[in-house]
């Protein structure tokens, strides 16, 4: 038969993934989780399409180890492409063996049955059955490899009314992590240095043990936690500590530098991952160019949270994850349970897109809920999340390239240089959790070590779809680098498109050619060029806007991962003293849409976000270590500053979904580029865009 989806086959009884409840609700699991991005509704939509019920009749059940499909991360932009189709294919199983069931209790044939609504009936017959009344005759124990392929209806329940499931709570009531309230909860923080190599060596435990509502101080190796009965005099138990405490400094950072200078000073593991063969065609110029990101924190609004109980015997843990499964598996190791005695159930907590620091807390908790034997939530301060929480990976781009006497490129040389973009939990064999590196008996992380292609991480998008000629693209990876990096929202694509698109527009201007058809010659993919066509269509695109005088616009584009959607933007800017984004219009190509308002939000919150990473954000350090601990120091695009935003769905119904919610990232930040250069006749090439970095370029043309 045709080949099961992938998660699907990995996780093929039906019965995790669709059970009938006695009220006529269908019950559905995924073990993709709802991390603000609308996923949970999406497969509802899905899953109501492919049972034929209506949407309200669809409940979305948190995912939960032993219980939901193990899907891995909530990561790539895969929900709706991998975990989708894994959902629609068990559900058009389920409800064909419901149909079978149904022929048989009607007296008829599978052929005869037509269901509308969720009520199976004879063709032309108005009585029929509904799902909960043939529950008892159907058994979901049935492994999707031992059956056919199914029929599938397609499509979805998506339409303009169709809510978010997921906001209702988080609006009105307990909606998020930090709202759980469990019988005789304790409340859990963690005392930690303000610099990465230092070590804890002691604190006046005592005096601790004596503040007001303290219950424990828990401390293994340089591990710290204090719990308390109430949150805030844990706060304030933490805070008195941190004032006896002694560290011990492990080693040195290096000096930032400007444009990531800092990354001279250690050794690179460099592959060569395209070298085309043969000689480059004639070149009328060449020119070449150097492009930068800094380290960017996740910077979630809430901090991260986690709770943790322990009866003894087994312990049950709450986690905003991305990967619940992975995550269960290190927290056993840690705390020496076998695996199946420890439960990890998704809960609600603030986005992150990106492995932020929702795992350690829960690894926090976990710790502390063990050595008490009650239950403990933890939650990190503001300056835990903005410096310990593992931060996306800075990027330095080096691109040269030769261009014909007709205006198409003939040779493309490209160097990217990063640290590794993936530390999860899971990956490798190693234990990637902050606490457990602490301990008295420690951990070791596992190796540090990048995606793997076609995928990628820091060379994530470095190829670009473009017609080159000749290519010779290498990736340096710094295994070592001064602060922890993991995963964050488009991994290295948001700092190689940048760079692409930033130096097409570079090679257009010096060929005398619009930027936007210089990108469509150099294209043969027609839903690229749709796209690009798409977004300078709704932009107004004038190819005889000459800019300056501070007004600009530009555009950017790529395929996310050269395999997901497909979006281009334009960008409108006005430069004064600041860069204000003044409107982001943009066109993408999703494939089939299931939830179009879905949709719409992750564009505009990839625009929204990639406008803040390239106009404002940067980790920094010193001598005394993270210099980032608040709001003051990490500036955020705020209300006041948000763009017009406008985008057009480009769709095909009969092409498969396509990952869309990391595809703005790097288009964005290339059409506020190229937009600044348009309004100013002078290019930056080092994110963030600042007015000093603004000034400098001006000063040097």
């Amino acid at each position: 038969m045709t080949d099961l989806p992938s998660n699907l086959k990995a996780n093929a009884l039906l019965s995790r993934w669709v059970s009938v409840a006695a009220d006529d609700t269908l019950v559905i699991r995924s073990g993709k989780v709802e991390l603000g991005q609308g996923i949970a509704t999406a497969m509802a939509a899905i899953a109501a399409a492919e049972l034929a019920v209506p949407f309200e009749k669809i409940r979305v059940e948190n995912t939960e180890t032993q219980v939901a499909p193990e899907e891995g991360w909530t990561a790539g932009s895969f929900s709706v492409e991998h975990g989708g189709s894994a959902m629609r294919w068990a559900c058009a199983m389920v409800r064909e063996l419901f149909t079978a069931a149904a022929a048989e209790a009607l007296g008829t044939t599978p052929d005869d049955i037509v269901v509308t609504d969720g009520v199976f009936r004879r063709k032309g017959a108005n009585e029929g059955l509904a799902y909960h009344q043939l529950r008892e005759r159907v058994d979901l124990e049935v492994e999707a490899t031992d059956r056919p392929a199914p029929r599938l209806i397609g499509g979805s329940a998506d339409r303009p009314d169709l809510h978010r499931i997921d906001l209702r709570a988080k609006f009105s009531g307990p909606g998020f992590i930090q709202d759980m309230a469990l019988p005789g909860m304790a409340y859990g923080r963690i005392l930690r240095p303000a610099h990465p190599k230092d070590r804890l060596v002691s604190i006046d435990r005592a005096a601790v043990e004596a503040r007001p509502g303290v219950v424990a101080v828990v401390i293994d190796g340089g591990f710290c936690g204090i719990v308390a009965e109430r949150d805030d005099l844990a706060v304030k138990a933490v805070e008195f500590a941190r004032k006896s405490a002694r560290w011990e400094r492990t080693a040195e950072l290096p000096p930032m530098g400007e444009a990531n200078a800092w990354m001279d000073a250690y050794e690179a593991k460099s592959a060569t991952f395209i070298a085309d063969e043969g000689e480059a065609a004639p070149a009328a110029f060449s020119h070449a160019a150097r492009y930068s990101r800094p380290y960017i924190a996740h910077a979630s609004v809430g901090p991260s949270c986690g709770v943790a109980e322990f009866d003894g015997t087994k312990m049950r843990v709450w986690s905003h994850s991305q990967g619940i499964y992975p995550l269960r598996r290190q927290i056993a190791r840690v705390v020496g349970l076998p695996m199946e005695d420890v439960t990890v159930t998704h809960a609600h907590g603030s986005g992150c897109y990106g492995h932020n620091a929702a795992d350690d807390v829960a690894l926090d908790a976990a710790l502390l809920a063990k050595a008490l034997g009650r239950p403990v939530m933890v939650q990190w301060t503001r300056a835990d999340e903005l410096s310990w929480s593992p931060f996306g990976s800075p990027g330095r781009a080096a691109v040269s390239a030769s261009v014909g006497a007709d205006g198409m490129i003939t040779e493309w040389t490209y160097d990217v240089w990063s640290p590794p973009h993936l530390a999860r939990p899971g990956f490798g064999d190693g234990i990637n959790l902050l606490a457990a590196w602490h301990l008295a008996e420690p951990h070791a992380p596992s190796p540090p070590n990048d995606a793997p292609r076609p995928q990628g991480g820091g060379d994530r998008n470095s190829v670009p779809l473009y017609k080159v000629g000749k290519r010779t693209m290498t990736h340096h990876v710094l295994p070592e680098r001064p602060l922890h990096t993991s995963a964050m929202r488009a991994l290295g694509a948001h700092c190689n498109v940048f760079a692409i698109e930033s130096f097409l527009d570079e090679l257009a201007a010096q060929a005398g050619i619009d930027p936007v058809e210089f990108r469509i010659r150099h294209l043969d993919d027609p839903r690229a060029i749709g796209v690009i066509r798409a977004a300078a269509e709704a932009a107004g695109w004038d190819p005889a806007d000459a800019g300056g005088e501070g007004i600009g616009r530009g555009i950017g584009f790529a395929r996310y991962k050269n395999s997901g959607a497909y979006y281009a933007c334009v960008a409108t800017v006005e430069v004064a003293e600041t860069v204000r984004v003044t409107s982001v219009v943009g066109a993408v190509d999703a494939g089939f849409v299931v939830h179009r308002d879905g949709l719409l939000n992750q564009i505009e919150g990839g625009v929204i976000q990639a406008a803040s990473w390239t106009l404002k954000e940067q980790v920094r350090w010193n001598e005394d270590g993270f210099a980032v601990r608040s709001w003051a120091d990490y500036p955020l695009l705020t209300f006041s500053e948000m763009p017009e935003i406008r985008t057009v769905v480009v769709e095909d119904p009969s092409a498969p979904s396509l990952g869309s919610g990391e595809c703005a990232a790097g288009p964005v930040a290339a059409a506020i580029g190229n937009a600044v250069a348009h309004a100013l006749g002078v290019r930056v090439r080092d994110m963030p865009l600042t007015p000093e970095r603004i000034t400098a370029a001006i000063n040097a043309a």
